[in-house]
């Protein structure tokens, strides 16, 4: 964990990283004990500690979710080099007020019948914690690594810290 970071630090912290990345890739574990991702789309509203997931009662990641609750998240934003790995465990949720927070327009396109079609399940993510990895950018990023090719030295890519994002 960075030296000193609160929890209320490292939420921070996650949210500014994945605050505009709109979709997530999503890992959870198979049946035949494989791991299989999948992009997922990030909910509007901002990262307080918890996630929020809408999923196909039917699909084969939720049945995943119902057996074997432990996944792991997967943001990029490569345009800004930065990177956040969330580890933590998720639970199928049956509760129409966060349902009607979280819904958007965008999952008609699943969900034909919209918020009432029986296939719409919510899904909550209780984070573990999260590894970041940040860089000052895409050119910073680039004369890194050139200069490191030149040296002959490892290149400064940024920072990596791992954060405990539990209670």
């Amino acid at each position: 964990m960075s030296k000193d970071m609160t929890r209320e630090e490292a939420v921070q912290k996650v949210a500014g990283l994945i605050k505009d990345i709109k979709f997530c890739m999503l890992v959870t574990q198979t049946e035949e004990g494989h791991l299989h991702s999948r992009p997922v789309t990030t909910q509007e509203e901002d990262f307080d500690g918890e996630l929020w997931f809408i999923g196909g009662k039917d699909t084969e990641w939720v049945s995943d979710i119902k057996a074997r609750p432990e996944i792991n998240l997967a943001y990029g934003q490569p345009d800004g080099q930065n990177y956040v790995s969330i580890s933590g465990r998720a639970e199928l949720i049956e509760d129409r007020a966060k349902l009607e927070e979280v819904w958007s327009d965008f999952y008609k396109a699943y969900f034909p019948k919209g918020i009432d079609d029986p296939n719409v399940q919510l899904i909550h993510v209780d984070p573990h914690g999260a590894e970041l990895w940040e860089s000052s950018g895409k050119l910073a990023s680039v004369f890194q690594l050139a200069k490191g090719l030149v040296a002959g030295q490892q290149a400064d890519m940024g920072d990596n810290s791992t954060v405990k994002l539990e209670n």
